[in-house]
């Protein structure tokens, strides 16, 4: 391969030469995967139960003849697919954002200048650069290369690298990734007319799957919908079978059928998602699936990386050490022997450094005053093994030369130094890990022959010294470790790092260490027995590589944990897609790893995490509130549809489906969209997480739900059992139910908006819906008390003001009881003997 630096002579297009390719070839995107278009989204909407249910209802008020109710369903039939409509707009506008937000760049020259560009502008006749972890973003031909392999198994099936080269192997294709090194070359075809166009694949790799809380979702609603199922045939029969037309009879069934059916709960969820990831994303956490916010509320584990994540990911060389001469040397004050061991060092890095590691060393070589030889590469070993170590093979003027860096211990195994020299290398290593500093090991070795071994261990290495690299942890890092600490959750550090380097950056940074500390030999040696027990009793895992990582994580996984994980490599890929949430480094990270994640850091910010883990608790918390409110709201509807029925009150059947959906009308905005916009209660980083298998309630928090209903059900069909008893009319009586059940549901969306905090802390909440609803909500009891025609739509009559009051009354004692009961538990839990009650 080339060992050669990149020339400078390409220039590229020109920018006006591009616009014009861009227009005569179109943009660089595959017609895959593409957001639902309106028309998807309507058929949706018109495939929902609730529209099918209203469609009916609507079709036989005008079969009885009862025009104005007949267009009063068309128009809430058009007023609820609007909110749907709009609802999936929205959220579907807001997922095209994200996927926008996570479209990678491409690097092209241009002018003679390398811009970073959208990859749907790439066109054929652009200059790009490509280096190792970036995916290939059209096809094109190699000009100039070094080190190059790509991993092409999107398009053959094949895992292993293809290394490239500038004569017969010298095509890259759509999709494919650089497994090392860099290249520049010219684009030949973009978007659907490359190969991976031509086969009809995407260059997605995340696949959308259900989440736990979606399968809940679902299962929950379906067990509401067959509840409506069995209610409608047996109103529908109760009716009928006392007289009532067949017409009338189904108008009733659909009536409970429509009280019953939860429909709002799969928009809410799907709202909640969407947005809240959209939210997110303008923090500087990029989601890449909605769901995804589902299980930032529920990690209790996060597995970091160090270098990028924790550190500065700015390397510089601090101290060398020179083996043969045994002296030692820092930055401040570099020798002709610590050049040596630089020299040899630099040989064995690219020639054109892209890792912040090697650059540091080029740095420091260039610091003596002298350059690099710059003799031709006749044979790279890429970096491998455990620890991990590369090769570099020249042509010089004497002979050949192979110079090799890598892990300290590697080094020293291969080089067959005799123990008392392993010794005195292996104390100088720990002193310069001791201080968090990455000890990389040199050697170089002279051969007379141009046939090298199949392993680089097998060259007669001379040992040449030792190098540490400063990367200091970023200042922040201790504070966020202590808020997650706080929040309960356990933070593991995977390092490849030496023990001594890691313990010391581990002590920085405030980590608790666990236990013990276990290396990546040890992780892979295990049983899984054994393993169950490490990641339990440990926290700190070093000399670690992809194979542990991905053992690691599977172990926490299988013990209930859900496993957030921090990476920004090429290897991190398989770590970052098995962990529940894989978070990836926006600006240093690979493309690799920014694909196979879930979450990007775009300023590569750690205290990014805790945001997303924030917003992600918040936005759970606000989506239970909201199933929480419809559950209490729905069981008072459902029970004054039925149970005058079943019981042959005198106004059996005191709703029709007017009323019903008007309630849906007010019901619906409330659960997904006010909830929604419900800030974050002060605690919420300070409780545990939720576990793996956990409801989508715990049973206390759905009997406090469910006595809510009941306690309104109760207090609604008390009036309507005493008005109906004093000998009023039904619409008198349904008046005054329907009044009742309104104001419930006004003072219901107030005190739901905390279980914990009454309204006196509540009010201060900053919503920007919380004063529309109650406004819209006060509008609609004036229209259906003081407007005639709404009156005689809805079938009402005038009450008096001692009556309202009366509906007032009983709506806030039946809602209203909660906020005693708060106020009790928050005094028992400020008790000393009641700290961890509740």
């Amino acid at each position: 391969m080339s060992g050669k630096p990149f020339t400078t002579s390409i220039s590229g297009l020109s920018e006006s030469a591009a616009q014009q390719r861009l227009l005569q070839f179109g943009k660089n995107v595959l017609r895959l995967n593409e957001t639902k278009r309106l028309l998807w989204i309507l058929r949706d909407v018109v495939m929902e139960p609730m529209f099918l249910l209203l469609a009916v209802a609507c079709l036989f008020y005008f079969l009885l003849g009862e025009m104005s109710e007949g267009f009063m369903m068309v128009a809430a039939l058009i007023f609820v697919s609007a909110i749907s409509v709009y609802q999936e707009v929205k959220s579907a506008n807001a997922l095209a954002a994200l996927k926008e937000l996570t479209e990678p760049n491409a690097t092209v020259i241009r002018d003679g200048e390398k811009k970073e560009i959208p990859l749907q502008d790439v066109v054929p006749g652009d200059c790009i650069v490509v280096e190792e972890g970036d995916k290939v973003p059209a096809d094109a031909k190699v000009i100039q290369l070094n080190d190059l392999s790509v991993n092409e198994a999107i398009l053959t099936g094949e895992p292993f690298p293809v290394e490239k080269d500038t004569v017969d192997n010298n095509l890259l294709y759509q999709g494919t990734v650089v497994n090392s090194g860099r290249c520049l070359a010219e684009v030949v075809a973009t978007g659907s007319n490359t190969e991976l166009g031509k086969l009809g694949k995407s260059i997605s790799t995340y696949a959308e799957t259900k989440t736990a809380l979606q399968r809940q979702v679902d299962l929950f609603v379906r067990r509401l919908a067959g509840f409506g199922i069995i209610a409608f045939f047996l109103i529908f029969s109760i009716n009928y079978w006392h007289g009532n037309s067949f017409i009338a009879s189904f108008l009733y069934g659909l009536t409970l059928a429509m009280s019953a059916i939860p429909e709002e709960v799969p928009v809410a969820f799907s709202s909640f998602m969407a947005l809240g990831a959209h939210a997110i994303s303008k923090l500087g956490v990029i989601t890449r699936q909605p769901q995804v916010v589902e299980n930032l509320g529920a990690v209790n584990v996060i597995c970091l990386d160090k270098t990028g994540t924790i550190t500065v990911n700015k390397m510089t060389v601090d101290t060398v050490f020179h083996f043969p001469s045994a002296s030692l040397s820092n930055r401040d004050h570099l020798t002709a022997e610590a050049a040596d061991v630089l020299l040899y060092a630099g040989l064995a890095s690219e020639r054109s450094p892209f890792d912040s590691m090697e650059k540091a060393i080029v740095e420091a070589y260039a610091a003596t005053g002298q350059a690099l030889p710059q003799w031709p590469m006749v044979k790279e070993y890429p970096l491998q093994g455990h620890p991990p170590m590369m090769t570099h093979v020249y042509q010089t003027g004497s002979g050949v030369l192979a110079t090799a860096k890598g892990g300290m211990e590697r080094l020293v195994a291969v080089c067959k130094l005799a123990a008392a020299q392993k010794e005195s290398v292996m104390q100088e290593a720990q002193h310069m890990a001791a201080k968090g500093h990455r000890v990389l090991g040199v050697a170089m070795a002279r051969i007379n022959s141009n046939t090298f071994p199949v392993h680089q261990d097998d060259f007669p290495w001379t040992f040449i010294g030792l190098l540490s690299l400063n990367d200091p942890p970023k200042v922040y890092v201790r504070d966020v470790l202590q808020e997650l600490y706080g929040a309960g959750i356990t933070i593991k550090l995977l390092t490849g790092d030496h023990l001594q380097t890691a313990v010391s950056v581990a002590d920085t940074i405030g980590m608790d260490k666990g236990k013990t500390v276990f290396t990546g030999d040890q992780v892979l040696d295990a049983g899984e027995e054994s393993l169950e027990t490490m990641v339990v009793e440990s926290n700190l895992f070093t000399r670690m590589f992809p194979e542990a990582k991905l053992r690691v994580i599977k172990a926490l996984q299988k013990k209930g944990d859900i496993v957030a994980m921090t990476g920004d490599g090429v290897n991190d890929g398989p770590a970052l897609k098995a962990s529940d949430i894989g978070i990836a480094l926006g600006k240093e990270g690979t493309e690799v790893a920014r694909q196979s994640a879930d979450l990007i850091l775009t300023d590569d910010d750690l205290r990014k995490i805790t945001t997303a883990i924030r917003q992600g608790r918040k936005i759970f918390s606000n989506f239970k509130k909201a199933v929480r409110y419809i559950v209490s709201i729905h069981i008072p509807i459902i029970l004054v549809a039925a149970l005058p029925v079943l019981f042959g009150w005198k106004y059996p059947n005191i709703f029709t489906p007017i009323h019903v959906i008007f309630l849906e009308l007010i019901m619906g905005p409330t659960c997904s969209i006010f909830f929604e916009r419900e800030p974050a209660e002060a605690n919420i980083m300070h409780v545990p997480p939720r576990k793996r298998d956990a409801w989508l309630f715990e049973k206390s928090e759905l009997l406090i739900s469910i006595i809510q209903g009941l306690a309104i059900a109760f207090g609604v069909l008390l009036l309507f059992y005493s008005y109906a008893g004093e000998g009023n009319q039904l619409t008198e009586v349904r008046t005054v139910v329907f009044t009742t059940l309104i104001l419930s549901n006004i003072i219901l969306t107030y005190v739901n908006r905390s279980f914990e905090q009454t309204l006196a802390t509540t009010v201060k909440y900053k919503n920007s819906l919380a004063l529309p609803v109650f406004l819209l909500s006060l509008l609609f009891l004036f229209l259906l008390h003081f407007v005639p025609p709404v009156q005689q739509l809805f079938g009402l009559s005038p009450i008096t003001v001692t009556t309202f009051f009366v509906c007032l009354f009983t709506a806030l004692v039946c809602t209203g009881w909660l906020e005693l009961y708060k106020a009790g538990r928050y005094r028992l839990r400020s008790r000393p003997d009641h700290k961890h009650a509740f």
